[in-house]
């Protein structure tokens, strides 16, 4: 084994899953639901099933494209959804304040 591949994909993976939406919705569940091993068993095994999709989709890109490819288009992609949510962020508009009743209004009565 690589163990230098292995500490990369395993260090990658933890720090892109901490504090992500699948983190925030397990950590949901397990509060919510009171079956903590029931709700881990679950959790993992869906990112295991994710990653084994990661993976397969990956070797077949790997032996149909240049690998070098397709580590440019990922890094595009990424750059690219990035942008776009640092522009949509300094986009949105803050919600606007409901105005107060009128003195007199039939909702002040």
């Amino acid at each position: 084994m690589d163990l230098r591949s292995f500490l990369t994909t395993f260090g990658l993976v933890f720090l892109a899953e901490l504090g992500d939406k699948t983190q925030l919705a397990t950590m949901s569940m397990a509060a919510t639901g009171g079956q903590k091993w029931l709700v881990f068993a679950a959790a993992a095994l869906a990112l295991v099933l994710s990653s084994l999709i990661a993976v397969l989709v990956g070797d077949l890109l790997r032996s149909r494209i240049d690998p070098v490819l397709v580590q440019r288009a990922a890094a595009v992609l990424f750059l690219v959804l990035g942008g776009w949510m640092l522009f949509d962020t300094f986009r949105a508009r803050p919600p606007e304040a409901t105005p107060a009743p009128l003195a007199g209004s039939p909702a002040e009565r």
